[in-house]
């Protein structure tokens, strides 16, 4: 059900992207045809001024002079006789007024002959050459046209639309982005399914063998032989021990791969701390002679949480402050409230962690490279199970070293 919910989700995030990429085309498009559309026009109003200008104000014309003979190209007819360096000034003049900022070529034509007389490229980066009186040269018996063609009409309306092209182009790295992460997430899904299968499978193949070894391990505690032979006795304490740590640690594995697939359910009820962390102590206490707890919570103290998975944090946090000591383990347990929430802190005298592997310990299956941590046994699992616990309760867990030795973790509890 999730993986056809996962589908759906990720079929309608791909439609959408592509249906607002397609609109934002479609818009840009239209955005360029309507600037190509007032561009023409106003290239005729400015034609349409020098026409006036170059006639003296006398225009006769039936019809439009300008004749928009392609998309980049106009004719204009003069019935009036002028000089190429009045039609330039005039060009550059009505131009500059209409905004027209653009290069463009002109050319001026004999009527009666239909040949090119004069002609010029013009750009907008080219210098004025000053404020030159212009004159009006007479041509009796001659009469020109001039036509005017903008070579960089194309670049100069995308440059126009710059906002519509960049918006485009965000939305086509948006759509990108989205199918690498559509992709990742997919890949990403499988290999999470097949290394829960994996540890699923290699758990419970390890199970089988290891029931087998408790059960001999047990029937051969409770030989005669075994019970009158010390050493032989050692051994096969060893044996159940380390089979029961092996389970636990097969348990622990099985219970991560569950509550990935399926998430934590917690059943909270109102446990009082002291009673509650005493007892665990206790029991740590038992594997441990050599271990100092020293609890300083009040009586009444009391918190809502799920029993089963707050005695598993609890017992993490000690197993591992025990497990990662040096010398004579000790424990201080303390609980401190203030306006926001309740801090139950853990500080020990262990051998503590390197700042830069802190932020990592909650990972999963990560492990501080140390000489203690080769020494003992373990998957890197505790913790990153603490963690998740944590989260699901709205708690937050923090690690921090002792100025002196060892580290203290706090778990606040707000509220």
């Amino acid at each position: 059900m999730e993986i056809k919910r996962l589908n759906i989700i990720i079929t309608l995030g791909f439609v959408a992207i592509i249906g607002i990429l397609v609109a934002q085309l479609m818009w840009t498009r239209q955005a360029y045809n309507l600037e190509d559309k007032k561009f023409n026009q106003t290239v005729n109003i400015a034609l349409l001024e020098v026409v006036e200008k170059l006639s003296g104000g006398k225009t006769s014309f039936t019809e439009s002079p300008v004749q928009n003979i392609s998309n980049d190209y106009y004719v204009v007819n003069i019935n009036n006789d002028f000089h190429p360096a009045v039609l330039e000034h005039y060009l550059k003049t009505e131009f500059t007024r209409f905004q027209i900022n653009t290069n463009y070529v002109y050319a001026l034509y004999n009527c009666h002959s239909d040949r090119m007389i004069y002609g010029k490229y013009i750009s907008t980066h080219q210098k004025s050459s000053g404020n030159n009186t212009i004159t009006f040269p007479k041509h009796k018996n001659l009469v020109y046209y001039f036509s005017i063609r903008f070579p960089d009409k194309a670049t100069y309306l995308i440059s126009s639309l710059r906002f519509w092209y960049l918006l485009t182009f965000a939305l086509i790295i948006i759509l990108l982005v989205y199918v690498y992460s559509i992709y990742t997430i997919i890949q990403q899904k499988k290999f999470s399914e097949l290394q829960r299968d994996f540890i699923n499978n290699m758990t419970h193949e390890f199970k089988t063998p290891l029931s087998s070894i408790l059960l001999a391990s047990e029937a051969l505690r409770k030989q005669e032989l075994i019970k009158e032979n010390p050493k032989l006795q050692t051994y096969t304490t060893i044996i159940t021990d380390q089979s029961y740590k092996l389970n636990h640690h097969i348990e622990k594995i099985l219970n991560i791969a569950k509550n990935d697939a399926a998430g934590l359910s917690l059943k909270l009820q109102k446990i009082t701390l002291l009673p509650f962390i005493t007892e665990i102590a206790d029991t740590i206490k038992h594997k441990n002679e050599n271990l100092t707890i020293r609890i300083e919570i009040e009586d009444t103290v009391s918190i809502m949480a799920d029993e089963f998975h707050f005695t598993n944090i609890i017992y993490n946090i000690l197993d591992n402050s025990v497990k990662y000591c040096d010398t004579i383990p000790c424990i201080i347990m303390s609980s401190s409230r203030d306006s926001k929430g309740l801090y139950l802190k853990f500080k020990d005298n262990g051998i503590g962690i390197p700042s830069k592997n802190i932020p990592h310990i909650f990972d999963k299956f990560y492990r501080v490279n140390t000489q203690k941590s080769d020494e003992v046994n373990g998957f890197g699992l505790g913790l990153f199970y603490v963690k998740k616990v944590v989260q699901q309760h709205n708690w937050k867990i923090s690690v921090e070293n002792n100025a002196d030795k060892g580290i203290t973790i706090s778990l606040f509890l707000p509220f």
